[in-house]
């Protein structure tokens, strides 16, 4: 045993001091091992809808459904087990209802706790008691434990589990044990989520989502492109601040900005309306969802600030083109290819007729520089950004939980793609002078994003990690775009759809070969004969017949589109990947009404299943990335066994 070993051994003893207590975890981890593997939810591209979000947590994808229906069978009504599901689901809001109805209360509360305590046992079954009670909220831990671990069909011990639920109702705490309860058997239903990447953009609620996650046991993130732009915004990216603003407006999403991160929008409106007030914005008018109402006052003003605010994103990415000339994007600056008198766009040598040409605040000698009044709004909004402490708070969050991709339990994690050259090759991508490709690109971009956020990071490299987000944003070779270019301006202003196209780069072209998929597999170094690509970014158009699963089953892409802005397009309404212990399971959901309609009605997500993958055996945690370190803490301990029995070590008896 060298020095080493020794010292790292001496410290261990601190934590198992004698020999029992080292045999003793050895003793747990072994058995450990040899629990089913815990159930992995994947989600992607959640873009702001977070209702339909959280109750996909809250009904674990159907699983909370199917258990209860397993549970209970035909012993109690359907219409029993769908109150039993919403309340579970909604615990508080589900509770006041009944209590407004229910004439025998407390008998409800018996029949109640006991169908809610057979379901919480069912949920942990493959956790150890130790986890278990890890999970269990400090007030009730020793009733809900003595409930799990207690079947009132025991004749020795049925009064005692009668006496602990006539005493939890006597006392007045029902509703909080039942709260407590039904958040245990959420907890226990999910044991680690992954979201692939796009927590914001488009809908409502990307901010609550966050809060929700905030709070919750397990999870990881794989940074999106929508996620990138908000901390690029964040780190005080002009130009990623334009864009925020400018997809806000364009689907009518002020709630996020204004409610979620107080972002002060009063300037560019006032702006917007001195500049563009005879101007009908026509092309500007916010898309909104079919839900969605606004009056004419609102909608002028709203197109007004949309256009503001974009011809401000186009100087402010014509500002960073031209100071990193290595991307080769100046030709994006597309405001300085405008022949303001004929009223043409030239694009690759080839003159575009224009929707409208009006720009008051452009100077045709300097298309691309900031009038003074919009420097001055550029600076209010800037500072609005910058000093929001809750979307700060919200985007440590996300770094802290994610990167640009996680490898887990054999599967590969990452957002949208890989760049690839065209035979499928790994693309080399040069950053700051340097090439970089596959694992080693998307390790050193997470480095590069973190540098943006560190008070020591160089100046000079600070600041090109807070220009990078824009390539990650829309760069030809971003792993989170990899397309031909971003066709925002062509949208907007140009006649002819044939500019509108973006085409997709090789990594979307060659997926679906297994070989490719293979190839990416080895160079991330991930192993195994059920390894898998799962990533999101691209809907799967599913009512067109599109499948999910690619590549002989080694890819699958899980952007189902949650986004209601997506549905028409997708044909429903998100994907869930489910990886429990038997194998692989994709939940295809169906359009979420609102909580509030789940609270009343007890409406539910339609989720339909599909088996993915299934597996020869039941997978235990000895299978996984968690048995693997078990096994290496076990032989370690197994080494402070032999040290303290051949006196290398000297046990820490009190």
């Amino acid at each position: 045993m060298n020095n080493d070993e020794e010292r790292y051994l001496n410290l261990l003893s601190h934590t198992f001091p004698t020999i029992a207590d080292a045999a003793g975890e050895i003793i747990n981890l072994e058995a450990i091992l040899n629990l089913p593997k815990g159930t992995e939810h994947f989600l992607a591209d959640l873009h702001g809808e977070h209702e339909a979000f959280i109750h996909v947590l809250k009904n674990a994808s159907g699983n909370i459904k199917r258990k209860v229906s397993e549970i209970f069978g035909n012993s109690i009504r359907e219409t029993e087990k769908k109150e039993l599901c919403t309340l579970i689901y909604y615990p508080e809001q589900k509770l006041e209802l009944i209590k407004a109805i229910e004439q025998d209360i407390d008998d409800w509360y018996h029949i109640t706790i006991h169908q809610l305590v057979k379901v919480c046992r069912e949920v942990s079954s493959k956790y150890t008691r130790s986890k278990v009670r890890k999970s269990l909220p400090e007030e009730f831990s020793y009733i809900i434990e003595e409930l799990l671990h207690e079947r009132s069909d025991d004749q020795d011990k049925a009064a005692y589990v009668a006496v602990i639920v006539d005493t939890i109702i006597s006392t007045g705490r029902a509703d909080d044990f039942i709260t407590a309860i039904c958040n245990v058997i959420h907890r226990l239903a999910i044991d680690q989520l992954h979201i692939l990447g796009d927590i914001y953009d488009r809908g409502p609620g990307a901010h609550i989502i966050l809060d929700t996650l905030r709070q919750y046991h397990a999870w990881d993130i794989q940074w999106g492109n929508h996620d990138m732009l908000w901390m690029g915004a964040c780190a005080g990216n002009d130009a990623c601040i334009c864009n925020v603003l400018r997809l806000s407006l364009r689907y009518a999403n002020l709630a996020t900005l204004e409610e979620g991160y107080g972002i002060n929008l009063v300037p560019l409106a006032t702006f917007a309306l001195e500049t563009y007030g005879d101007d009908p914005c026509t092309e500007f008018i916010p898309k909104l969802l079919k839900e969605a109402t606004m009056d004419e006052k609102t909608l002028q003003l709203t197109a007004k600030m949309h256009k503001a605010i974009s011809v401000i994103q186009f100087k402010q990415e014509a500002s960073i083109f031209h100071r990193r000339t290595e991307w080769n994007m100046e030709d994006r600056c597309l405001l300085e290819a405008i022949d303001y008198e004929k009223h043409t766009c030239t694009i690759d040598g080839k003159a575009y007729e224009m929707k409208s040409c009006n720009f008051p605040t452009i100077d045709p000698a300097h298309p691309s520089e900031m009038t003074k009044e919009e420097t001055i709004l550029m600076q209010k909004l800037h500072h609005s950004f910058r000093v929001s402490e809750k979307l700060r708070k919200h985007i440590r969050t996300i770094l802290s939980h994610g990167c640009m991709y996680n490898i887990c339990n054999q599967n590969l994690l990452f957002h949208a793609s890989i760049p690839l050259n065209s035979d499928g090759t790994l693309k080399d991508v040069e950053i700051l002078g340097k090439q970089y490709a596959g694992k080693e690109l998307m390790s050193y971009i997470g480095q590069l994003v973190r540098a943006a956020f560190q008070n020591d990071s160089p100046a000079d490299l600070k600041q090109y990690a807070k220009d990078y987000f824009l390539y990650l944003w829309c760069g030809k070779d971003s792993p989170l775009f990899d397309k031909s270019k971003m066709a925002t301006f062509e949208r907007y202003f140009l006649n002819d759809r044939d500019t509108y196209k973006e085409e997709k780069g090789n990594y979307f072209k060659l997926r679906d070969s297994e070989e490719i998929c293979d190839r990416i597999l080895d160079a991330f170094g991930v192993n195994g004969t059920n390894r898998h690509i799962i990533n999101g970014h691209v809907p799967v158009h599913a009512s067109k017949g599109e499948n999910p699963i690619k590549a002989g089953g080694k890819l699958m892409v899980i952007d189902g589109g949650f986004s209601e802005a997506y549905h028409s397009e997708t044909g429903i309404a998100g994907y869930t990947l489910v990886y429990h212990s038997r194998g692989f399971q994709l939940v295809q959901h169906e359009p979420f009404t609102s909580a509030q309609d789940a609270i009343m009605r007890g409406t539910d997500i339609k989720s339909t299943t599909q088996i993915v993958e299934m597996s020869t055996h039941r997978m235990l945690v000895a299978d996984t990335d968690k048995g693997e370190e078990l096994r290496h803490q076990i032989a370690d301990l197994k080494n402070l066994l032999y040290a303290y029995r051949h006196g290398i070590i000297k046990e820490k008896r009190n």
